[in-house]
């Protein structure tokens, strides 16, 4: 039987949030199916990219906040 899987599904197994038994399915499918696997691949690669990017402000950016910031202690 040919089961497919949703854009939905692969992302939950790639972020590893599936239950056991649907993971052991994907995985299953991942083996037979090279459309499925090269597409996992993909959503794998993204994520790998995605964990990458720097996830706090430059210290440029921080600087300009707490300069806006100070305006408003002045004002007072």
């Amino acid at each position: 039987m040919i089961k497919t899987f949703t854009h939905e599904t692969l992302l939950q197994y790639v972020y590893n949030e599936l239950p056991a038994e649907q993971q052991v399915e994907v995985e299953q499918a991942l083996v037979h199916d090279a459309d499925l696997a090269a597409r996992c691949a993909d959503l794998l690669l993204a994520q790998r990219c995605l964990d990458a990017l720097q996830s706090t402000p430059s210290d440029r950016a921080t600087q300009n906040i707490l300069n806006y910031s100070r305006t408003f202690l002045r004002a007072s």
